[in-house]
């Protein structure tokens, strides 16, 4: 593994979104689609979370042209009692679907006071926080179980090789007058798009993240990225493990999609379920007593005095904020094999290089 990291490229967000929207369209999209596509993918980047960023494009492109990804498609109810929906994503864009998905999940927990959505056959999602803040800006809470079907990537505690993806969960709690308490994270110790990142960009992966191909534990990003595949391990032992089978087992099985039980058939496709559980906290008849709750908890959970070499204590969702704002300002690093991955796509949907570097650096920082 080279140890000497590829330079970055700082590109402002419109610029990227602009690159991003015009390769989406080149495959097919319409224009609803593209920019949808482009602008949640940019806004996973200002987060700080680049495993789910601009750097996804190449991956979509694959899938699309092996028949994993569909364009153009929307959300198919399949069943629909009210409180209950059984929702169908017709392996369209997760961008597309998941905005789809959750605006009617908060219509009908804002009619019911509940909603248990399932979403199955949707592609990646990209970052499950998005569809919890969609949530919260309704004033809901939110609960969402995902899992992933693709190359087995993450192994189970105790085991060597590769069984499931990486299985997010994901709550958010509205406040009044701030910004949302989101809590959102992979249920393997780091997302697999981590180690893609860390691979382009030269640089080992934390110790205590990978194990290689023979199931030992590796700082080299590459038994993420190319063969011979190592697996992640997840967070917390055997209880990452246990919340990322249950993961498997309610955002898939529940949700009426698949589970992941078969080695690696070389598809670059990601197909995700979700189960959501949405409530309105004013139909529980808690909305105060919570909005009231949450705010004394959090100043408490807050004042709690800073370790060393910490200057305070967080809440979850405040980092990724954090992050936004820098970035908003500073622009977005992509690093350089990273980029030559996306001006490859781009060719491989009838774009010219010179075209998607030139929408790139419309606004350049």
């Amino acid at each position: 593994m080279t140890t000497t990291p590829s330079p970055d490229r700082i590109l402002s967000p419109e610029g990227l979104v602009a690159a991003a929207r015009a390769i989406v369209r080149a495959g097919g999209s319409d224009e609803r689609e593209a920019a949808l596509v482009a602008t949640n993918l940019v806004e996973a980047n200002l987060r700080g979370h680049d495993s789910h960023g601009v750097g996804m494009v190449p991956r979509y492109v694959d899938s699309l042209r092996e028949g994993g990804l569909a364009v153009n498609e929307h959300v198919e109810v399949l069943l629909d009692t009210g409180a209950l929906l059984r929702l169908d994503g017709r392996r369209g864009y997760g961008q597309v679907i998941g905005e789809e998905a959750m605006a009617l999940a908060i219509e009908r927990a804002r009619r019911h006071g509940v909603c248990v959505a399932g979403l199955a056959h949707a592609h990646h999602l990209g970052r499950i926080g998005q569809w919890a803040e969609r949530c919260a800006e309704a004033g809901l809470v939110s609960i969402h179980f995902v899992n992933v079907i693709s190359r087995p990537i993450v192994a189970p505690h105790g085991g060597r090789d590769a069984r499931f993806g990486t299985n997010p969960f994901c709550v958010a709690v509205p406040r009044a007058d701030a910004p949302p308490v989101v809590l959102d994270f992979a249920t393997s110790r780091i997302a697999q798009g981590k180690t893609r990142v860390a691979h382009n960009k030269g640089v080992p992966v934390d110790a205590g993240s990978l194990l290689d191909a023979s199931g030992r534990p590796t700082t080299d990003p590459r038994y993420g990225v190319i063969e011979p595949y190592g697996a992640l391990i997840t967070f917390g032992e055997h209880k990452g493990s246990g919340l990322a089978l249950v993961c498997e087992l309610l955002g898939g099985a529940l949700a009426g999609g698949p589970t992941l039980h078969a080695p690696a058939d070389g598809k670059r496709r990601v197909w995700n379920g979700m189960l959501s559980i949405v409530i309105d906290p004013a139909g529980f008849g808690t909305a105060e007593h919570l909005a009231r709750e949450v705010e004394t908890f959090i100043a408490w959970y807050a004042a709690s005095p800073p370790r060393d070499g910490v200057d305070r204590v967080r809440i979850a969702g405040e980092p990724e904020r954090e992050a936004r704002g820098r970035r908003a300002v500073e622009g977005v690093p992509v690093d350089a094999v990273t980029w030559e991955e996306i001006l490859h796509a781009g060719e491989l949907v009838g774009l010219a290089r010179a075209d998607v570097e030139r929408l790139a650096v419309a606004s350049p920082r």
